[in-house]
Order: C-alpha cells, then structure tokens, then sequence
C-alpha cells in the first residue's frame, strides 16, 4: 500500500505561510479512504485533505479565527485568499 507522504506540500502554501511538520499514525481504514478519494479527485491531496479537516473540526468546535476560516474554505472550494 501507498504511504502518504507529510512533508510540505509547496502548491497548497503561500511565501507568508508558516509550516509545522508532523507524524501522525493512521488506521489503515482510513488512509485507504483518503487514498481512494485522492485518485477519485485530483484536484485533492492529503495535505489538502487533512487541513480542511483539521480546520473545520476546529470550526464546529467553537474555535473562530479569520485566517482558519479562509483556510478551511479555501480548501474546500479552491480558492486562495490573499491579505
């Protein structure tokens, strides 16, 4: 099976952007699920994937920042916001 790889990936960031690396063990459920929708859409990644995720869990969980929220829709939609 295809391991993802979780360095920085250069498309999805800005020059302004600051990047923190890290591992992270996924089941192998869940990683055949992202992979699967990867390959389905190519326009997604697994960078894209795990930001949109992490920043809309934050969102529904109460947590309100103006970068978080253009992060989180820009990964759902596409879109690249500029300050």
């Amino acid at each position: 099976m295809q391991e993802f790889n979780y360095d920085e990936n250069s498309k999805v960031l800005n020059h302004k952007d600051e990047v923190i690396s890290f591992k992270c063990e996924l089941q192998e459920n869940l990683q055949k699920a992202m992979k699967e929708f990867v390959e389905e859409h190519p326009n997604w990644d697994q960078y894209r994937i795990l930001q949109a995720a992490i920043a809309g869990f934050l969102m529904q969980k109460g947590f309100q920042n103006r970068d978080l929220t253009r992060l989180y829709i820009g990964n759902m939609f596409s879109m690249n916001f500029k300050n």
